[in-house]
């Protein structure tokens, strides 16, 4: 067990003991949470949030009500959250970096992607990775640059779309290479392994969809873009393996509307805290080698500031609009 995990042990161990922030209307919470994904229901991290919704009822009480709001880029709750939405802690959302890179992408933002929310607490992230087809010839992440090197802008790489986490991470890394290489957006994972399997691309840089292709035969993980390598394929190096500093899963997290009390954003950090580190999302994690990408409010909330200034620069350098 890692330091990390120890001390979230210990600190779940001792949230029983936490106070319920006590309210104008009484106690916090003293009626159901609404909860709202961008995505819908059915994956992974829709898995994820539903079963820590499950543990908070068991907990205090209250259900946590799951809320599938799909469309618009991933930010219809980010929307709901600042369109007068009360910040009283019932209604939170699942945030991501979409959220933070999307005013940069239009001339009329719709809001700041820092101070127009209350950051909760940041939890995991997605398991990216560049994989190639075996009889590309490249074994090595350094074989795909040469090819890359050798055509200029003839090689193509499949992502989720425009101004995604792995399309900006993947010019980055065109960017380092000093190579150039054809990005074609597809709506989601799933086109881009029906499409490098029928020789439409030649690399995918996008979440591990892949996995079963992989272990498979049908495709070669070159690099992992997380911290460190994955439990399900021990021998792809991780781009920081590979000297690019580089620690890509696109981490989200909770937030909720910007001017939410302090004590109830605490209690809700404390919360989920604790069902993230109880032993049936931590076996879920496990099972979907998904990184612990844990910070407080504090901490979550600087990383948007900080990100936000990446987001900006990306997007300007590669001049990305939704207008």
């Amino acid at each position: 067990m890692t330091t990390i995990a120890r001390r979230l042990l210990l600190a779940g161990a001792a949230l029983p003991l936490l106070a319920r922030p006590s309210l104008g209307q009484g106690q916090f919470p003293n009626r159901p949470i609404r909860f709202l994904i961008p995505w819908a229901p059915g994956g992974i991290l829709d898995g994820f949030i539903r079963l820590q919704a499950e543990l908070f009822q068991q907990n205090h009480g209250q259900p946590v009500i799951i809320e599938n709001r799909p469309g618009a880029r991933g930010t219809l709750a980010a929307r709901a959250l600042i369109s007068g939405t009360r910040p009283d802690g019932y209604t939170i959302a699942h945030h991501h970096l979409s959220v933070i890179r999307h005013p940069f992408l239009t001339r009329q933002p719709s809001w700041d992607p820092v101070n127009d929310f209350t950051y909760i607490m940041q939890q995991t992230g997605f398991v990216f990775g560049i994989v190639v087809r075996p009889d590309s010839g490249w074994n090595t992440l350094a074989e795909m640059w040469a090819a890359a090197r050798a055509r200029p802008g003839q090689l193509t790489y499949g992502t989720s779309g425009v101004a995604t986490t792995n399309h900006l991470a993947m010019e980055e890394l065109c960017e380092k290479e000093g190579v150039q290489m054809l990005h074609v957006p597809y709506r989601g994972a799933t086109e881009n392994i029906t499409a490098i399997l029928g020789g439409q691309l030649h690399v995918i840089a996008n979440a591990n969809s892949w996995a079963p292709n992989v272990e498979s035969g049908q495709l070669r993980l070159l690099a992992a873009w997380t911290r460190t390598r994955l439990r399900a394929f021990p021998d792809a190096p991780t781009l920081m393996e590979l000297g690019y500093n580089m620690v890509v899963t696109s981490p989200y997290g909770i937030a909720g509307p910007k001017g939410m009390d302090p004590e109830v954003t605490e209690f809700l950090h404390q919360a989920f805290r604790r069902t993230q580190n109880h032993e049936r999302v931590k076996a879920y994690m496990a099972q979907h080698d998904m990184p612990d990408e844990y910070l407080g409010p504090a901490e979550y909330t600087a990383f948007a500031r900080e990100r936000a200034v990446y987001e900006e620069r990306m997007v300007r350098r590669l001049n990305l609009s939704i207008d």
